[in-house]
């Protein structure tokens, strides 16, 4: 099924805007896995202010991550137990860690797995509208910035504990009964007629095919001969079961994860929300308190039997790359600067439009202003993890699989949360909640994002 490639980096120039490790270490690759409590305090604004703010702790919120030694440069991967992380607030947690590692910013990957009874961060929107009075209504950035302070903390601790890492195991089982489409698409195929969302009780939507998923988790083991290291995972999922009534927690993700590590004792497990933009569980979820363990079960059961079906091969340090093509995406056609700063500003509108409009005035003006966004590909030896922003249609990820029939290509999105869905081009035609004013890119974004995957993911590690 996978085939073996041979080892060593390929330096790319900054001209082509495609980097690549400098050639490394011909000795073992190392491994330091990290934690941090990110938890919000009492009183924060969740999910950017559009939810009931936090009233209480159900779990704690993590940042969870591994920093990878030996290939040229630290690689650092980062998961956030946050709804999302966008625009200066990406940049800037990506810098501090990258500090903290010695390390660039390009070779850190940080990313939100999403749950709704969380924060999100964005500094620069977050100034928009504090300056307008509406300071701490979408976020509390002083929180924010504790929780990286508390995150680089922990990275620098973790540095010093690296083990040797001999090989990898890579594995894939599928999930049942949790993933299903959001878009429910007329007779035709050709536009949105209803949404399912992540909770649903309507039994003819209940009844309406899963719709385009990945039923895979995608799962990465590193392995230190026959002791294991850490565990990664990916699956394409809105992480919902139910929320907005204040009580902060990491969703059934987080259970899934949770009961992992209790079958794996002192083996960290990285969970990445990986392409699920348009993917959600309402079809299996009827919204009530009761079947969030039910989904965090299945999740898990799917992680188990990737945890059960992985194929262990050998891996050093020359036979890992991190290749990173940066991007401006193209902008909504939607409301220019002079409408959104009027909406910004007129405290006749809503609370909700008024942080709409700073998001999106805050991503407009950061591409027009140059602004690159990472698209980036951890290669590990014949595996391939793609790094990618916003919250991003399954089908990218469907996509990137077929440019490697038959390997293992996991997605890890979430990443940069600026700017919002992103759809496919044909989406964009079709409707539906995703590809409106929820996101903030053009339906030329597709052809954008798709040619730096293909970019990422093209070559070889051979000599």
């Amino acid at each position: 099924m996978h085939r073996t490639l041979r080892a060593a980096i390929v330096g790319l120039s900054i001209a082509s805007s495609l980097s690549a490790a400098a050639a490394p270490d011909e000795g073992l690759l190392r491994v330091a896995c990290f934690q941090a409590d990110i938890t919000s305090p009492l009183g924060s604004p969740l999910c950017n202010g559009l939810v009931m703010p936090a009233q209480e702790i159900v779990t704690p919120l993590t940042a969870r991550g591994v920093v990878l030694l030996g290939a040229g440069q630290p690689i650092v991967l980062c998961a956030l137990d946050w709804v999302g992380i966008g625009n200066e607030s990406y940049d800037a947690f990506r810098k501090d860690i990258a500090q903290a590692t010695g390390t660039l910013p390009e070779r850190v990957a940080v990313h939100a797995l999403h749950p709704h009874d969380a924060p999100g961060s964005d500094f620069a929107a977050e100034r928009l509208l504090a300056e307008r009075g509406l300071g701490g209504r979408m976020s509390n950035p002083e929180a924010d910035r504790l929780a990286l302070g508390r995150i680089v903390e922990a990275v620098r601790a973790a540095l010093p504990t690296a083990q040797a890492v001999t090989q990898i195991g890579l594995g894939t089982g599928r999930v049942e009964r949790v993933a299903s489409n959001r878009r429910i698409l007329d007779a035709d195929g050709k536009r949105v007629v209803a949404m399912r969302w992540g909770s649903c009780r309507d039994p003819k939507l209940i009844a309406a095919p899963e719709g385009v998923i990945d039923p895979l988790v995608w799962l990465v083991a590193l392995w230190h001969e026959d002791k294991p290291i850490a565990v990664l995972t990916y699956y394409a999922s809105h992480p919902h079961s139910f929320y907005g009534k204040g009580g902060v927690n990491w969703e059934f993700v987080g259970e899934a994860r949770a009961l992992r590590e209790q079958a794996l004792p002192g083996v960290p497990h990285i969970h990445f929300c990986g392409a699920g933009g348009n993917v959600a569980a309402g079809k299996y979820n009827d919204g009530s308190p009761e079947n969030r363990p039910v989904l965090a079960g299945r999740l898990a059961e799917g992680m188990r039997l990737a945890w059960e079906s992985q194929r262990k091969v050998p891996l050093r340090a020359r036979d890992v790359a991190w290749k990173v093509v940066p991007v401006t995406l193209p902008v909504h056609d939607g409301d220019g600067e002079p409408e959104l700063a009027a909406c910004l500003s007129d405290a006749a509108r809503s609370v909700r439009e008024r942080i709409a409009a700073a998001r999106m005035l805050t991503f407009s003006r950061r591409m027009a202003d140059g602004a690159k966004i990472p698209i980036s590909c951890l290669w590990l030896g014949e595996a391939r993890v793609v790094h990618m922003p916003g919250e991003l249609f399954v089908e990218y990820q469907l996509g990137a699989q077929s440019m490697r029939p038959g390997g293992f290509v996991a997605m890890a999105a979430y990443g940069d949360y600026g700017p919002g869905y992103i759809g496919t081009e044909r989406a964009y035609g079709e409707g539906g909640y995703e590809t409106g004013p929820a996101s903030r890119t053009a339906p030329q974004v597709e052809k954008v994002l798709m040619d730096a995957v293909r970019q990422v993911m093209s070559g070889t590690l051979g000599r």
